[in-house]
C-alpha cells in the first residue's frame, strides 16, 4: 500500500470518526457520561471566578451522586452544582476549554466538540506510531488508527466533557517522541527540549500521565544512554522543562492543601468518602465473586457500557467482540512465533525484544497496574482506565487480525493451487478487504450503540 493511499484512507477514518462522534456529542443528553458534570463545573469555576477551584469537604456526596446517576430523569432534573469532586485535578484541559465555554455561553456540547477534536489528533498520532514500527505494511497503521477511532466506549468518552482526551493525546505524543530517540544518530537538543515540554504539559493535565508517561520517558532515556553516550546535560534538556512546568502545579497545591500533598490526592481521599470499597465487595461476594464481576465489567466497559455504566450492550455483542479479540490475540501470538522462527538460528539465542516493543509493552503494563491499583481501595471496574494504552492494544489487535487473515489466505491459495490462473493478486485484495471490513463493522457498531442502546435508555 502506498503512502498516498494510506493517507487518503486515514482521512476517511477521521471523517467517519468526526461524523459519528458529532452524533454522540449532539445527541447524548447532557451529563450522561462518567464524571462529566464535575469536569464541566471545573471549567465553569475558572470562567466565573477567574481562579482555579479548590477541592473542599462537601464537594463529594455519595448519596447525591447515586441519586443523580440512578435514572436519566434524575440527571435531567437535579442540579449539577454539588458535583465538584474533580476540583483537585491538574488544570490544563480546563484552562484550554475555558475560552470555548465563554464563547459558547456555557454550552456543554461545544466543549464536547473540543474533546472530539483532541481525539481526532490522537488518531493521527496512533497512525504515526504504528507506521514508525511497520512502515512497509501501512494497513497495520491504519488498523491501529481505526481501532482507536471506533471502539464504542472510547468514542463516547472522546465526545464528552472529560480531561481524558487531552491526557491520552499527550501520552501518545510522548510515546511517539520517545520512539524517535532510538533513530540513528544523537537526538537533537530541540527534540529533547520538546519531549520535556510535552511531558511537562502532561503533568499539568492528569495524574494518569504520572504513572504512564513518566516511566516511559525515564526508561527511554536510560536505554538510549546505554545504547550510545547520552550526556547528563542532554537528559537535563528533557527533565528541566518537565519539572519546571510540573512545579507550577505542585507548588500551588502545597500552598493550598498543605503538607506534602503536591497532587491534591490526600485531600481527594479525605473528601471522596462513601464509595463502594473493595473490602465491602469481598465481604458481600467473596474474592471469587469480586474477580468474576471485575473481569466481566472491565471487559464490557472497555468496549461499551454507556452513561454512568448503566447502559450495557447485549450479551451477543460482547460475545462478538470477545471472539474478535480472541482471534486478534491468537493471530498476534502466531505472528510472534513466526517472526522469531524466521531469525537465523545463530541469532535466536541472542535476540532481545526491540526497544519500541519494550516501551509499548511497559505502557500496557502500567495502564493495567493503574486499573488494579484503583481497585485495591474502591470498586472501579471501568475499562476506560486502560485507554491510555489504547494505541498498543490497537496495534496488537490490527497486527493479529492481519496475520491471521494472511494465514487464511495461504490456506486458500493452497486449496486453489490447481487453478490455471494465478489467484494470488485476488486473494491479496480479498485479505485487505476483509481486514477493512472488520473496522467498518466496528464503526457500524458505534452507530448501533447510539441508536439502539444509548438514546432509548438515556433520552427517553
Amino acid at each position: 500500500m502506498s503512502r498516498t493511499s494510506a493517507t487518503f484512507i486515514l482521512a476517511v477514518i477521521l471523517l467517519a470518526y468526526l461524523s459519528i462522534g458529532s452524533a454522540y456529542a449532539i445527541n447524548t443528553p447532557d451529563w450522561q457520561a462518567p464524571d462529566e458534570p464535575a469536569h464541566y463545573n471545573y471549567i465553569k469555576t475558572i470562567v466565573e471566578q477567574h481562579a482555579l477551584p479548590i477541592l473542599q469537604p462537601g464537594d463529594y456526596d455519595q448519596a447525591y451522586n447515586e441519586q443523580f446517576t440512578r435514572t436519566p430523569q434524575n440527571t435531567r432534573s437535579m442540579s449539577i452544582d454539588p458535583l465538584r469532586y474533580e476540583n483537585y485535578a491538574p488544570p490544563l484541559y480546563y484552562l484550554l476549554a475555558a475560552p470555548i465555554y465563554s464563547l459558547a455561553d456555557g454550552w456543554a456540547t461545544s466543549i464536547r466538540f473540543f474533546s472530539l477534536i483532541l481525539g481526532a489528533i490522537l488518531i493521527v498520532v496512533a497512525y504515526r506510531i504504528a507506521a514508525e514500527l511497520f512502515p512497509s505494511t501501512l494497513q497495520i497503521a491504519l488498523g491501529t488508527a481505526a481501532f482507536v477511532a471506533f471502539v464504542p466506549q472510547h468514542l463516547a468518552m472522546m465526545a464528552s466533557v472529560n480531561n481524558d482526551s487531552l491526557a491520552e493525546l499527550l501520552i501518545a505524543v510522548i510515546v511517539l517522541q520517545t520512539l524517535h530517540l532510538f533513530r540513528s544518530g544523537q537526538p537533537s537538543q530541540r527534540s529533547l527540549i520538546i519531549l520535556g515540554f510535552t511531558l511537562g504539559l502532561g503533568l499539568l493535565t492528569k495524574t494518569t500521565v504520572y504513572y504512564t508517561a513518566v516511566p516511559i520517558v525515564l526508561l527511554a532515556l536510560i536505554l538510549r544512554a546505554r545504547r550510545s553516550a547520552l550526556r547528563v546535560s542532554q537528559i537535563a534538556l528533557v527533565l528541566v522543562p518537565a519539572l519546571t512546568l510540573g512545579a507550577l502545579w505542585w507548588i500551588r497545591n502545597l500552598g493550598v492543601y498543605g503538607g506534602f500533598d503536591v497532587l491534591g490526592q490526600a485531600r481527594h481521599n479525605a473528601v471522596v468518602v462513601g464509595q463502594p470499597t473493595t473490602l465491602q465487595w469481598i465481604n458481600d461476594y467473596g474474592l471469587g465473586g469480586l474477580l468474576s464481576r471485575g473481569l466481566t465489567t472491565t471487559f464490557h466497559s472497555f468496549w461499551g457500557q454507556f452513561g454512568w455504566m448503566a447502559v450495557p450492550m447485549p450479551d451477543s455483542t460482547y460475545l462478538m467482540v470477545g471472539l474478535l479479540s480472541l482471534a486478534a490475540f491468537v493471530g498476534w501470538v502466531w505472528w510472534l512465533v513466526d517472526n522469531r522462527s524466521q531469525e537465523p538460528e545463530s541469532r535466536i539465542q541472542k535476540r532481545r525484544p526491540s526497544l519500541p516493543a519494550i516501551l509499548l509493552t511497559l505502557l500496557v503494563a502500567l495502564a493495567c497496574i493503574g486499573l488494579i491499583y484503583y481497585n485495591f481501595t474502591f470498586v472501579q471496574f471501568q475499562g476506560r482506565y486502560l485507554f491510555p494504552a489504547l494505541i498498543p492494544i490497537g496495534l496488537v489487535f490490527a497486527l493479529g487480525l492481519d496475520h491471521l487473515l494472511g494465514k487464511i489466505k495461504i490456506v486458500l491459495l493452497r486449496l486453489t493451487s490447481h487453478s490455471k490462473r494465478d489467484l494470488t493478486p485476488w486473494f491479496d485484495e480479498a485479505q485487505l478487504l476483509a481486514f477493512a471490513a472488520i473496522f467498518i463493522l466496528l464503526a457500524r457498531l458505534d452507530l448501533i450503540a447510539l441508536q439502539r442502546y444509548i438514546l432509548p435508555a438515556l433520552a427517553s
